[in-house]
């Protein structure tokens, strides 16, 4: 990994990272981010993505697998995947830093049939390898880009094309060419679970997402199952205890209120679910993470 890109990033994130590090840039999909202390836990379902480390360290589980990967390493995600993650390395002086590109499933696709690219067997949906030079090259030249606005809308498409040329001609191509098969199952649960993200406060009938899917349900859940590891309706309840431990930490909403914000009609049961997700009561927990936040 070169130390130039790291500048460029780093440059980036320093004037435009928000509380939390994140720095979002004027080409969709592509983010920085930077941190200067070691992190809490974070509970996410991820989407595709590539996740370029630049700087530091960290940790991310998928089920009871943990990857580690530090700088010039690339951490590919190519389903939406619960997953719990950890920055493990970081000081003001030498912060975590890394680029992130969300995977587009049509710009995958196009690639696809002018590669002439077949999809093979190649299950894991997280995995880490070092960085190709071809990445971290057209890596460079979008963060280059950045730097010259007026140049953006007339060059960012075919960079952003070709940095997914370059990740689906290297070792991750396998996995992440099914992103963009046409009629494929993951295509098919992506369009289901599209509707999950917009709509997990509603009660949803897994009949009705299979059939967004175009699946029979029964073979709709084996599909779901196998692309994300959860089932629809652990999908959703996912969802729903990660928004409302962000209502809860972020914008200070009591859990009552967090429960019903997010679709539970009792307090108990939601009580009860997150405990079993984060470790703790609601509140408890909400005091735990806070207090981590003051001490990092």
């Amino acid at each position: 990994m070169t130390d130039t890109l790291l500048n460029a990033v780093r440059r980036y994130a320093e004037a435009h990272a928000d509380p939390a590090g994140v720095a979002g840039t004027p080409i969709s999909g592509l983010t920085t981010i930077r941190t200067t202390s070691p992190s809490g836990l974070d509970y996410a379902i991820s989407r595709p993505l590539a996740c370029l480390v630049l700087q530091g360290t960290k940790q991310v589980t998928m089920g009871n697998r943990a990857f580690t990967f530090s700088a010039g390493d690339s951490l590919l995600i190519t389903a939406d995947v619960p997953t719990v993650s950890q920055i493990t390395r970081a000081s003001v002086a030498a912060p975590y830093l890394s680029l992130v590109l969300d995977l587009d499933p049509a710009v995958i696709a196009d690639l696809a049939v002018e590669m002439k690219a077949v999809p093979i067997a190649d299950g894991a949906p997280v995995r880490h390898e070092p960085t190709d030079a071809e990445v971290t090259d057209a890596a460079l030249r979008l963060m280059r880009l950045i730097e010259r606005p007026a140049s953006v809308p007339v060059l960012c498409t075919q960079l952003v094309r070709e940095m997914h040329y370059w990740l689906l001609a290297g070792r991750h191509g396998a996995a992440i060419l099914h992103l963009g098969w046409p009629d494929g199952s993951v295509q098919r649960v992506t369009r289901a679970v599209a509707v999950l993200r917009a709509e997990f406060t509603q009660p949803l009938r897994v009949a009705d997402l299979a059939a967004v899917a175009g699946m029979s349900p029964s073979a709709f859940h084996q599909h779901f199952r196998a692309v994300t590891s959860l089932s629809p309706l652990q999908f959703q309840k996912r969802l729903r205890l990660i928004e409302a431990r962000r209502l809860m930490l972020s914008d200070g909403v009591t859990s009552s209120s967090a429960a019903f914000a997010v679709g539970y009609e009792s307090v108990s049961q939601f009580t009860r679910e997150y405990g079993r997700m984060f470790g703790l009561p609601p509140v408890r927990e909400t005091k735990v993470a806070r207090g981590n936040v003051r001490a990092a």
